[in-house]
């Protein structure tokens, strides 16, 4: 989770990203990069990595793309609730299918971003989950009640 510091401030929120296409998770690393909040701890282009990886650098959230080589997203998510329960995961897909959100659920992911929405989209939704919330695109979820 992340941490206050004396005066109620936010410490640096520690980000794992997973996804295997180099140019879209170079492109992540980037962007989360540019915020003072954020710190991309590791870059990882499998899911074999995830745990291993989280394990030695304590993030307080896992960015995960759903269809990583190795080990998928969901699996990786599953096992990091087990192993790594402080780090929160946030998937990001292009995956709008009702059976991959039912699993990520079941799975205990925090959020569920489909990859066409915006950069401060995902970035709100980072800091969100780092801070205890859930986070769901409205398209798969429908919006929340007034």
């Amino acid at each position: 989770m992340v941490k206050t510091g004396p005066e109620g401030w936010l410490a640096v929120i520690k980000v794992l990203v997973a996804e295997d296409a180099r140019q879209v998770r170079e492109t992540l690393v980037a962007l989360l990069g540019l915020e003072d909040d954020i710190e991309v701890a590791a870059a990882l282009p499998s899911g074999d990595q995830v745990v291993p990886a989280a394990l030695e650098h304590r993030p307080d959230v896992a960015l995960l793309d759903i269809g990583l080589p190795g080990t998928d997203g969901i699996t990786a998510a599953a096992e990091l609730a087990t192993r790594l329960p402080g780090c929160r995961v946030l998937i990001l897909t292009g995956m709008a299918a009702p059976a991959a959100l039912s699993a990520a659920l079941r799975a205990g992911v925090s959020g569920y971003l489909l990859k066409d929405g915006s950069a401060e989209h995902l970035i709100g939704a980072v800091r969100a989950v780092a801070r205890g919330g859930r986070v769901f695109d409205d398209r798969l979820v429908g919006p929340a009640p007034d």
